[in-house]
């Protein structure tokens, strides 16, 4: 009796904060909408359900994405102009690689800065394996693509990062949670268990009712040495290093709530400058940053009383930007600066204004599921992971 009055007294605290922050949005001044998905006009626009935007990146000008599809439907490849404020070419994966569902590794570079490689996970069922892709933007905004081929037969391609130095890819596969590396030259492939989850591991995944998509680490990351880490059973860090072709698990565990340790994975890893490595726990909606050297990791807290950190991006000036929350929830946009701490920005809704649309309207961004920043760092682009998405485009603050 005394337990139920405290958590009613709690839930009427904190009830009206929540509340409040779910309709804070965010329309900074030079923000604006790019219209991708709406069937209103004549002009180039990707169709329904197969547009949710789960992987983005940034050549020159050009937004490149790749979406999700519903199941039995062909996701796409796009691009956009950001000057121009408009989708410049769709292209359906489906013509250069059959029986694909999604493109959601995220896309990683090569060198020279305008070839770009990312991992698709095939329809489910059909024994078909996911493929590593290779494409660039052309002057016009036009993609082209090379299937590079598939690199554990049978197996989609969970999560994926490239090391241009090396030549080589570093992935995990769905559903078994193999650690695959494979040679851009050489084509050689080869294949680990060791982030595979055990049959202790798996009973306790099946009293959660979790399926490898829910635990599987959604995102891998270099360290300035080349080596490669991501998250395995249960609520680990590992580490691969190339060099000796080994693996090793860090001592900290991923930060945790008490009790929800099973569902702890990597939900997303971002770079920033020197060296810097911050990721995100998909469970529990926590950030931490990684240190290389030491190989420890020291957690920042949650932005926002919500799982899920599903995309991060540099900002300037050493902020990071990020999306905390997911469905069922609102997705809310915050910053984290290592002196300033954590700032939720709610919503974003910026105004869009394309031929159909001319008079604008504000479009509010309320699933959110990638994020890149311009080359030129001026800009931090969004993608929607909707039915309808479109791309969420603001001004990186300059603060010091």
């Amino acid at each position: 009796m005394y337990n139920s009055i405290i958590y009613s007294l709690i839930a009427l605290f904190f009830v009206p904060v929540i509340a409040n922050a779910q309709y804070t949005f965010f329309n900074p001044k030079g923000s604006f909408a790019i219209e991708a998905s709406l069937e209103n006009t004549d002009e180039l626009r990707m169709p329904i359900y197969r547009n949710a935007m789960s992987s983005l990146t940034v050549s020159g000008d050009f937004v490149l994405g790749g979406t999700t599809a519903q199941k039995g439907l062909s996701p796409l490849l796009f691009s956009s102009s950001l000057s121009q404020r408009k989708l410049t070419a769709v292209k359906q994966l489906d013509d250069v690689v059959k029986g694909q569902l999604s493109i959601g590794t995220g896309f990683t570079g090569a060198k020279s800065g305008n070839v770009f490689y990312v991992g698709t996970m095939p329809q489910p069922g059909t024994g078909v394996g996911g493929h590593i892709i290779e494409l660039q933007v052309n002057l016009k905004g036009q993609i082209i693509v090379k299937d590079l081929g598939e690199p554990v037969a049978g197996e989609g391609v969970f999560a994926m990062t490239f090391n241009p130095d090396k030549n080589e890819f570093y992935g995990i596969v769905h559903p078994s949670g193999k650690f695959f590396t494979f040679n851009l030259k050489t084509g050689k492939t080869q294949v680990y268990d060791q982030t595979v989850p055990s049959e202790k591991d798996l009973d306790t995944y099946h009293s959660f009712a979790l399926e490898p998509e829910d635990y599987l680490g959604r995102s891998l990351v270099l360290d300035q040495q080349g080596r490669i880490y991501g998250s395995r059973s249960i609520n680990k860090l590992f580490c691969f290093d190339p060099a000796t072709q080994s693996f090793s698990v860090l001592k900290d565990e991923l930060p945790f709530v008490w009790g929800r340790e099973a569902m702890g994975r990597i939900d997303s890893w971002v770079k920033m400058p020197g060296d810097v490595i911050y990721g995100s726990n998909a469970a529990d909606g926590q950030l931490f940053r990684l240190d290389p050297v030491k190989q420890t990791i020291v957690n920042l807290g949650k932005p926002i009383m919500m799982p899920r950190i599903m995309a991060m991006t540099p900002g300037k000036n050493g902020m990071l930007y990020g999306v905390a929350g997911a469905a069922p929830g609102y997705a809310h946009l915050f910053s984290y600066h290592p002196q300033k701490g954590f700032r939720d920005l709610g919503n974003p809704e910026f105004k869009m204004i394309s031929p159909g649309l001319e008079q604008g309207i504000n479009w509010r961004a309320f699933q959110i599921a990638s994020m890149a920043t311009a080359q030129s760092g001026n800009y931090i682009i969004m993608g929607e992971n909707e039915a309808l998405s479109q791309l969420m485009v603001f001004p990186a603050e300059d603060l010091p």
